[in-house]
C-alpha cells in the first residue's frame, strides 16, 4: 500500500485590505448591522490595524472584536471545525496576529441568521436577568400571548428563539420601559460591551429633598439649584470612578430626561441621591435608534431587519 504523504503546511497570505462597513440609513432605528450574503462556503473577515506593539491574541478575541459574533459563539465555531486561519482549520485556543486571514463556514452565519433579537416593555415588578427575591425574570413574559400584534417583523414565535435569550443590560425592578433581549452575541457587545457607547434615553419622574419642606413632589423644577443640574451632566462619580457625561434636562418641572452612554447598576438613581433628588418613576424610551414607541407594556416584538441600535 503506498504511504500518503503528509499534509503540506499552511501557508499564509496577506491579508485583504479594509472595506469600510456600510452606513445604515439616516434616522433609521437600531439594530446590529446585517451580514453580507456569502457566494461561497466561506465568510472572510478582513483584518483589523491593529497600533504599533500589539502582539497575537486569541482567535476568539479577534473575531468578537471584529464584530463577527461573541467570543461564546467563536469558541462553539471553532469547536465545530468551522473557523480557518490562513486556510488552516483553527483550533481552539489559537492565537493569531494581525496580518493572519479569518474565515467562517456559511454555516455558521446561517445559525446566525436564525438567532432574534426581542424588544420588551418591560412592566415594574420584574427583573432583567435571573430570578430574585422571588421575583420572576423579565424573560418570562417571552411568548406568544404577549407578542404585539402590529408586528410586521418576517419572524414567527418558536420555543427554539427562548434558548440562549439573554438582556443586552439592566433596567431594574421598579423600572419600566424598554428591555433588549438576544440570543445574539454581536448585539450584546454593541449594547453592553467594555467600549460601548450606544446612547440609553430615560425618563425620570423626581421629588427634591429641601430643608424645611421636606420632599417637593411639585415644581421641583423651581427649588432645584441649577449648579446641581450641571452636577448630573458632567462631575459625579460612582464605585470610586467617575462617570461619562451625560445629557440631562427638564422635560416638565417634575420629570428630567436623561441621555447615558453607559449602564453602571442603579446609576440613574444613584446619581439623583447625590445631588438631593429621589427617583419615584423610571422609564426607558430608546436605546440607540431603537425607540419603545407605541409597544405596550408586558409585550414584545421582534428587532426589525432595517432596525440599527
Amino acid at each position: 500500500m503506498t504511504a500518503t504523504p503528509p499534509p503540506a503546511p499552511p501557508r499564509r497570505f496577506p491579508a485583504p485590505p479594509l472595506r469600510p462597513a456600510a452606513p445604515g440609513r439616516p434616522g433609521s432605528p437600531g439594530a446590529a448591522p446585517a451580514v453580507p450574503r456569502a457566494s461561497g462556503p466561506l465568510r472572510r473577515a478582513p483584518a483589523p490595524v491593529l497600533p504599533a506593539g500589539d502582539g497575537p491574541q486569541r482567535l476568539n478575541k479577534r473575531m468578537a472584536e471584529l464584530g463577527m459574533c461573541s467570543r461564546r459563539e467563536a469558541d462553539d465555531w471553532i469547536a465545530q471545525g468551522w473557523v480557518r486561519v490562513n486556510g488552516a482549520v483553527a483550533e481552539m485556543g489559537v492565537k493569531v496576529g494581525p496580518s493572519d486571514r479569518i474565515e467562517v463556514d456559511r454555516r455558521a452565519r446561517g445559525q446566525q441568521e436564525q438567532q432574534v433579537t426581542i424588544l420588551l416593555h418591560k412592566p415594574m415588578g420584574y427583573v432583567s436577568g435571573q430570578a430574585e427575591d422571588g421575583h420572576q425574570p423579565a424573560a418570562t413574559l417571552i411568548g406568544p400571548g404577549s407578542h404585539w400584534r402590529e408586528d410586521r417583523s418576517p419572524h414567527r414565535f418558536h420555543p427554539q428563539q427562548l434558548r440562549g435569550l439573554a438582556p443586552a443590560g439592566r433596567l431594574d425592578i421598579d423600572s419600566v420601559g424598554l428591555l433588549v433581549l438576544t440570543q445574539d452575541g454581536r448585539v450584546a457587545r454593541q449594547l453592553i460591551g467594555e467600549d460601548s457607547g450606544t446612547e440609553k434615553e430615560y425618563l425620570v419622574r423626581v421629588t427634591c429633598a429641601v430643608p424645611g419642606r421636606g420632599d417637593v413632589a411639585e415644581n421641583v423644577q423651581d427649588v432645584f439649584p441649577p449648579a446641581q443640574l450641571a452636577r448630573l451632566r458632567h462631575g459625579l462619580s460612582l464605585d470610586g470612578k467617575p462617570l461619562r457625561p451625560a445629557r440631562v434636562d427638564w422635560q416638565n418641572p417634575e420629570q428630567l430626561r436623561f441621555v447615558l452612554t453607559e449602564g453602571k447598576k442603579r446609576q440613574i438613581r444613584r446619581m439623583c441621591e447625590q445631588v438631593g433628588l429621589k427617583v419615584v418613576g423610571l422609564k426607558r424610551i430608546r436605546i440607540g435608534g431603537v425607540v419603545l414607541g407605541s409597544l405596550p407594556v408586558g409585550q414584545w416584538r421582534y428587532l426589525a431587519p432595517n432596525e440599527r441600535f
